[in-house]
């Protein structure tokens, strides 16, 4: 399989559709994980059957500690775990008795990263020892086209694996750490020669594959969306390459950090941690960190959602050290001068704004002035005693509409777990006699929609509940895991999705005649 380049396709002007939340972690897989061979090809099959036009993936870059998608290791990289082993095999790269002898854990249904960490890098090591003089003409041409940011990240894995994977504020050599003095950084470049290449072949490898997939998904008209944090995480090359866009001081220590105040669901908030932006500094540099941070994500996705759009108006500053987001403070960020910015580069109709939260209308201004379409969630929406924005008679067609997002319950969890009140909303909201139909019912409310997009996570699809999230905000352990198993994306079920779809005129075939 040849590497294909990243080829840029502008999107056209969006149209009505329907779409399905799947992490490509979530697919099913034999090693442990999903991937990007043959099961991504199968579930691309399966929208296109059940008429879909968007597959909504979350970020995926490499992830660090705790293994969410939302804090990696470096947004512009792919995750070395999504490599697909069968497909390095049928190159020659790796033998069947190699992959034999890893231990991938046992249970199809969850993701066990702590077997994976222990044993992936291991076989992708002997791959690039094969392929490394193989593939020597397209690598070449492969670092040249990710120049911006692929040196960096190979140097600071390398870095990171010599120094047993502390975070870089950690690292002992203060010059190396700090990255100030170019000849320090030529140094242990070339100390750490070998595995500073094995990360640039992984990431090779990792493109080869996803521009593979990503033709055969433009070949069924099916559409990525992809999300792109609003903050890179502190222990990522981007921010140890970067340090004079954040706010930190000159030993790289942040003077505050990412959060959200307290709210419904979490009572502390939530602190993110990740290091907050120097705008001004990122102003006189014309954005140009955020231009090329866009430009790497436009390679990868037709849609690109901006997660947490609201801090783009304000944003929760938490003092470096605090134990919890509720010693935070409101800061204004850059609004409209930063998103006219992005919009003369990309063009308005690349976005979407994730633009949860409390009601701000600072926020909602500036939601209709990017022009970006924002998110109306159904599991919001049926709160007794008011009229929301979130039910589908309040909807505007320049939106997205989704059953709820990844950090959301599935639907059958949030049916047993909402009050009695809010279902008995729910059910007289959507015209059913009972709850028991209530998903579906859910499901039509918001196809219904006059949103261009809806979308509905794949377990909302499966009927499955709490045992299938795929994240709890604020908590730390059980995320991200969730995985569906092999004939789950059964050919019924996309007739039925199809059927549903094309009654809403949300079918691809639909869309392709111009409804």
């Amino acid at each position: 399989m040849k590497y294909t380049g990243s080829k840029l396709r502008k999107t056209d002007n969006m149209k009505r559709c329907s779409g399905i939340i799947l992490p490509l972690y979530s697919l099913p897989s034999k090693y442990g994980i999903g991937a990007l061979g043959k099961a991504a090809f199968d579930f691309a099959d399966f929208l296109a059957a059940a008429g879909q036009g968007l597959w909504q993936m979350l970020p995926p870059g490499p992830t660090g500690y705790g293994d969410s998608p939302y804090q990696s290791l470096c947004d512009s990289a792919g995750n070395p775990y999504f490599i697909d082993l069968e497909l390095l095999k049928e190159d020659g790269l790796l033998t069947d008795e190699e992959l034999a002898a890893c231990d991938f854990g046992g249970e199809p249904r969850y993701v066990d990263y702590g077997k994976l960490f222990e044993g992936r890098m291991e076989l992708l090591k002997k791959a690039k020892l094969r392929g490394w003089d193989k593939d020597a003409e397209e690598v070449t041409a492969f670092r040249l086209e990710n120049a911006s940011w692929l040196e960096d990240y190979a140097l600071f894995m390398a870095c990171k694996k010599h120094f047993d994977y502390l975070p870089w504020m950690q690292w002992p050599d203060r010059e190396l750490r700090l990255g100030k003095d170019g000849k320090t950084l030529k140094l242990w470049a070339a100390e750490l020669k070998a595995d500073v290449e094995l990360f640039i072949y992984v990431q090779f490898l990792f493109f080869k594959q996803w521009n593979n997939l990503r033709a055969y998904l433009r070949s069924l008209d099916i559409s990525v969306a992809g999300d792109l944090p609003i903050y890179p995480a502190l222990d990522s090359a981007e921010v140890w390459a970067n340090r004079r866009f954040f706010l930190m001081d000159e030993e790289g220590r942040p003077s505050a950090v990412s959060g959200v105040p307290p709210d419904d669901f979490t009572k502390d908030g939530q602190l993110w941690g990740s290091p907050l932006y120097n705008w001004e500094t990122l102003k006189e540099d014309g954005y140009g960190f955020w231009i090329r941070r866009i430009g790497e994500a436009e390679k990868r996705f037709d849609y690109i959602r901006i997660d947490h759009f609201r801090g783009l108006y304000r944003y929760w500053a938490v003092p470096a050290g605090a134990e919890s987001a509720a010693e935070g403070e409101w800061r204004f960020g850059p609004g409209m001068d930063f998103i006219g910015r992005m919009n003369d580069w990309f063009g308005s109709s690349r976005f979407l704004a994730e633009d949860l939260g409390a009601p701000d209308e600072g926020v909602g201004r500036l939601l209709k002035e990017s022009g970006w379409p924002g998110m109306k969630v159904l599991e919001f929406a049926f709160k007794p005693g008011e009229d929301s924005p979130y039910l589908p008679h309040n909807h505007i067609e320049n939106c997205l509409c989704c059953t709820g997002t990844h950090d959301n319950p599935p639907l059958a969890q949030w049916i047993e777990e909402a009050d009695e009140k809010t279902k008995e909303k729910a059910v007289f909201y959507t015209g059913i006699r009972s709850e028991q139909d209530l998903a579906v019912s859910l499901i039509r409310a918001g196809m219904s929609s006059v949103a261009k997009i809806f979308i509905a996570q794949m377990q909302d699809y499966l009927g499955l509940g709490k045992a299938h999230r795929t994240n709890k905000p604020g908590t730390s352990e059980g995320n991200w895991r969730w995985r569906m198993l092999p004939g789950e994306a059964s050919p019924k079920l996309a007739k039925a999705l199809k059927e549903i779809s094309e009654l809403y005129g949300r079918s691809r075939s639909d869309s392709e005649q111009g409804v």
